[in-house]
């Protein structure tokens, strides 16, 4: 145990464990008008029994190295596959998306856990090929790789998720020797093809990046949640107005308060000392991924952490540019804070795999 100890990256567990812990406070706050439906504190303690339990996996995985992984990650991807097609024939709606597979009590997204499963597998599959890969063609194979579970949850609808995987093939293209023109031209194709892509997107989706553009557009329908946010956001000041005093949150005035919208609550409870504190503790945690994936003992761990720095920084921003409105509406939770079971899991097990590479660097004082 003392080994394990020693060898913690204690800085990345405390800046976790603090924007875990101030999510939960946000998430009692957002959710102190429900106690009437739910009953007093459901989410709260739903949020924090699942933290509890994930802190023990994690301490239960780290006696495993990340390496299996490596040997699993076919598997994984298959996995990975059926569950996303179980969600398309036996999925249940929720909000109008089809996102979730109930098993007995318990429904899950597996989109999120997807998010899991795709990094593992593009760090194994990028890892085993590096050797071969030198010309632009010799990538194809990797985009395949991401194309179907993309497709898949881009027919759930959940455009955010799919989006995540971009953000995480890129973050590994990118230190797997992946050219910087081959990105230019990738960019480029994509502007190219977007009139194409529009026409796949769902009304509601135009309707988010059309009042993104203007939100005064349809103040009462889709710019609606952008309007209500920055009010909120706005109304917190330097200071905030305090737990459980936020008017657009407690009133309910602001739509999804304890999911997408989180840091809306954040920004009018806390004000901007409070949001600046969960912003530096998000950059503390992408400090030490990067560090973890600079120093990590082999290619795969390299790959892996870099995935995992590509998604948290992609779900931050989005987030939080979504809140401020400066970038679209996509439903992307905000890491730690946001309610969310599965999303909770799915990045404490991301968290796990950044101090399980941590370890496994230091094999000789291990």
């Amino acid at each position: 145990m003392r080994r394990y100890l020693r060898n913690t990256d204690w800085i990345l567990v405390s800046a976790v464990l603090m924007l875990s812990a101030i999510g939960i406070l946000l998430i009692d706050s957002a959710t102190h008008s429900y106690s009437q439906v739910t009953g007093s504190g459901w989410y709260t303690n739903r949020q924090a029994i699942f933290l509890a339990v994930n802190i023990l996996l994690i301490m239960v995985s780290l006696q495993f190295d990340y390496k299996l992984l490596n040997r699993i990650a076919i598997p994984l991807y298959v996995i990975n596959i059926l569950l996303l097609v179980a969600v398309m024939f036996a999925g249940k709606t929720i909000l109008g998306a089809q996102r979730w597979l109930q098993i007995g009590p318990i429904a899950f997204q597996p989109s999120e856990f997807s998010k899991v499963i795709m990094i593992i597998c593009l760090a194994a599959f990028l890892e085993s090929k590096a050797k071969y890969l030198h010309s632009f063609t010799e990538y194809l194979p990797t985009f395949a790789v991401v194309f179907i579970p993309f497709f898949l949850v881009l027919k759930q609808p959940d455009l955010g998720t799919a989006l995540v995987f971009i953000a995480i093939l890129l973050a590994i293209l990118f230190v797997s020797g992946f050219r910087i023109k081959w990105l230019a031209w990738g960019a480029a194709g994509f502007a190219a093809l977007t009139p194409v892509f529009w026409m796949f997107l769902k009304e509601y989706q135009k309707n988010r990046i059309r009042v993104f553009l203007d939100p005064e557009k349809d103040p009462f329908g889709a710019g609606y949640h952008v309007i209500q946010s920055k009010i909120a956001i706005g109304s917190g000041m330097f200071s905030g107005k305090g737990l459980l005093n936020g008017t657009q949150s407690q009133l309910n005035f602001l739509p999804e308060n304890h999911t997408d919208f989180i840091f809306a609550v954040a920004g009018e409870e806390f004000g901007f000392i409070g949001t600046f504190i969960i912003l530096l503790l998000y950059l503390v945690i992408i400090w030490r991924a990067l560090t973890i994936a600079l120093n990590a003992e082999d290619d795969f761990g390299t790959l892996l952490a870099v995935g995992i720095t590509g998604m948290f920084m992609f779900h931050v921003i989005v987030n939080i540019g979504m809140t401020t409105g400066i970038m679209p509406v996509t439903g992307v939770p905000l890491p730690f804070l946001s309610y969310g079971v599965s999303s909770l899991t799915a990045n404490m097990i991301l968290v796990g795999l950044l101090l399980n590479i941590n370890m496994r660097r230091k094999q000789l004082q291990f």
